[in-house]
């Protein structure tokens, strides 16, 4: 059965449905709410909204560790609850895309509850157990969230395997039972009506046969378990058995998130004949860092050179072209506030920030993804001290570097997590200027970012100048545009430091993207003054003359 690539065209929005609307007072996010916020995502533009997890769940990693894939985590809701924002989302002409968690389940979940009970129970080989080696654990591989990934089960004197919290135990892909389970998942959900899947980690799914050792780099404690299991030798298999079994019975869209993957993966992987998933989430641009320390990975506070920035995201557009396909995004989830990252969050250039980002952003080749309040320019929290922090991964780490390693002292890490943690990305979004920001009539979960005075939605929907506005402008161009939604991209000086410039071609037109990622005004020839402005995020145009943080686009015909 043929369907039709509508999923190029659309603009995905991403919803963190437990800092997104509470509707019941108890302080936490939950399908009525978003149900009811529905017209605003639709006033925007979005066409597809992508949906963090809400399956039950003991939250030990927000809802990343599934206990039943069946159900609906009663915070959120009921099944009737999401049935009826289902319904009413598809009345205004919006998709929904599940989070598909099958890399890994709960240690609450019915399976590993019943696998770790005997190593002669059925779902035993539903996860991955092995005996101790020389009385430590399997193998030196390092946890994504800190220490090692086995966890020793005093019941069956084995040890267990969890890339992720312990909470966390991977799933056994080798066995075709456990396949079955993901598939007949994934249909339950499919019949309901929803449009696609955005999935977890889908390219740790395949294990190194035999999970040997992995290389350490100097003075490390384990190896970089994402350099070891990423891409493993089976995965290609594993996704051609879920298109053919699954995905391509229904008209859906697929998006594997796939750290540690390169274009030429992902080829493999979305190419348009490789019959398995659409496109993949990828994390070079959102991996780049600037400090020199090695074993402080991705937490430091040093601003990435945007020639780096430049040369990443060049790259993905330049080789997947013709090829695969692209997601774009700035961040997510699991990412920290896109215009403090990228750009700034000084209320001086705040917006005009916010809408240069966008604009770099969605004028390139590739489905992009917004994710809530990047629409209205929010920014990162800036906490100041560790019991502000919810985020386990971010937690792990201070403990790791302040107190077991000392790599760090106190001071510098709380820094590093105000500017990278993930935690600044789940603050509840910003509706209004009055109590708890109109998120919640009772506590919010989770502490609110105090500028949503400054930075809500009521006060951008109605003003024609506001970041939300011109996300909508943006967003419109893409829905009228093959230029844009089909257009060859070519980077322009890629070693030019302080502005982000490229075109992008189609039949006979071209398109012109400049962007200054900078405060200061910079002079420039592009060759922008023989074309047509077709918007920019300053009232007028100075031609050669780009201000600070100032973003404009220009067609050629």
């Amino acid at each position: 059965m043929a369907y039709s690539d509508w999923w190029k065209k659309s603009v995905v929005y991403q919803v963190y449905p437990r800092s997104y609307q509470d509707s019941n007072g108890d302080g936490i996010g939950d399908l009525p709410g978003l149900t009811s916020r529905l017209p605003y995502i639709k006033d925007l533009g979005a066409d597809v909204i992508w949906l963090n997890p809400i399956y039950k769940s003991p939250d030990k990693d927000n809802g990343y560790d599934i206990s039943d894939y069946r159900s609906i985590q009663p915070a959120y809701g009921t099944m009737d609850d999401f049935d009826k924002m289902l319904q009413e989302a598809h009345v205004l002409g919006l998709k929904i895309i599940m989070d598909l968690v099958v890399n890994h389940t709960s240690d609450q979940n019915k399976w590993f509850q019943e696998s770790k009970k005997s190593k002669d129970n059925p779902y035993r080989d539903y996860y991955i157990w092995r005996d101790p080696v020389d009385g430590h654990a399997p193998n030196n591989w390092g946890s994504y969230f800190n220490g090692s990934t086995w966890k020793f089960d005093e019941t069956t004197g084995q040890y267990y395997l969890h890339l992720f919290a312990d909470g966390q135990p991977d799933l056994n892909w080798e066995n075709p039972q456990v396949r079955d389970e993901v598939w007949n998942v994934m249909r339950f959900w499919l019949d309901k009506g929803v449009d696609g899947f955005r999935m977890d980690v889908i390219n740790l799914i395949s294990k190194p046969a035999g999970l040997p050792d992995g290389p350490k780099a100097p003075n490390e404690k384990y190896a970089d378990v994402g350099k070891v299991v990423a891409d493993g030798p089976r995965l290609n298999e594993f996704l051609q058995e879920m298109n053919q079994k699954v995905l391509s019975k229904y008209d859906v869209m697929t998006v594997g998130e796939m750290p540690d993957s390169t274009p030429e993966d992902a080829i493999k992987y979305t190419g348009l004949d490789s019959h398995e998933l659409h496109m993949v989430f990828q994390f070079d641009h959102v991996g780049l860092a600037g400090n020199a320390d090695k074993r402080l990975g991705k937490w430091n506070d040093a601003p990435i050179k945007l020639v780096e920035l430049k040369k990443s995201l060049s790259k993905w557009e330049t080789e997947l072209n013709g090829k695969g396909w692209n997601s774009l995004y700035w961040n997510n989830h699991d990412q920290p506030r896109a215009v403090s990252r990228f750009a700034t969050d000084d209320p001086k250039y705040r917006v005009k920030a916010a809408k240069m980002l966008g604009t770099t952003l969605h004028m390139m080749q590739g489905t992009p993804y917004v994710y809530e309040g990047e629409e209205l320019g929010m920014t990162n929290v800036h906490y100041t001290k560790l019991s502000q922090y919810e985020d386990l991964e971010s937690l792990n780490a201070y403990h790791e570097f302040v107190d077991d390693e000392k790599i760090v002292d106190a001071d510098s890490m709380l820094k590093y997590l105000s500017y990278k943690s993930r935690d600044n990305a789940r603050t509840p979004m910003q509706w209004d200027e009055n109590k708890n920001s109109g998120f919640t009539s009772g506590k919010p979960w989770f502490e609110l970012n105090p500028n949503f005075k400054e930075i809500n939605a009521r006060d951008q929907i109605e003003d024609s100048k506001s970041v939300f506005s011109y996300y909508k402008k943006l967003i419109d161009l893409r829905h009228n545009s093959d230029l844009i939604v089909y257009g060859d991209y070519e980077l322009l000086d890629p070693e030019e430091e302080q502005v982000f410039a490229y075109k992008r071609r189609y039949n006979d037109e071209t398109l012109l993207v400049i962007s200054n990622f900078t405060k200061e005004q910079v002079t420039r020839d592009y060759g922008q003054s023989k074309g047509k402005l077709l918007i920019g995020n300053y009232d007028d145009d100075l031609d050669m003359e780009i201000r600070p943080y100032e973003s404009k686009v220009y067609l050629f015909r």
